[in-house]
């Protein structure tokens, strides 16, 4: 993030800033699609939302992180328990999701439409 001091409000928002993927510039740098963050009346940070495919890649690799392994690596019900997720978070709504996500899990495409049946099923 360039031109941007350490403010508190930006410390506050960080976090989920990251937690997104998305990226913080000074307000000056927006673009018409960033959102612009104001505290106290001020313009404090412009935040740039990454694309959807980017976002699908930051939720797998988060989700790697909060397994501890690689995806591929989990048993049947953890793939399922991931799949479970991210449908819920929208990720097969992005074009090319369910291949995205088969290769991360290490299964067939075939096999994760199977885990969103299972679940609808349910």
């Amino acid at each position: 993030m360039t031109g941007i001091g350490e403010d508190p409000f930006i410390a506050a928002v960080k976090p989920l800033v990251d937690a997104m993927g998305g990226e913080m510039v000074a307000p000056d740098e927006a673009g018409p699609d960033d959102v612009v963050l104001s505290w106290e009346g001020a313009d404090v940070v412009a935040v740039r939302l990454p694309q959807l495919a980017d976002s699908l890649d930051h939720i797998l690799a988060a989700l790697e992180r909060k397994q501890g392994k690689p995806l591929a690596d989990l048993d049947r019900k953890s793939k399922q328990e991931v799949v479970r997720v991210l449908e819920a978070r929208g990720a097969f709504s992005v074009r090319h999701g369910v291949e995205t996500v088969a290769s991360a899990l290490g299964v067939s495409r075939f096999t994760v439409y199977n885990y969103l049946n299972r679940e609808k099923e349910a």
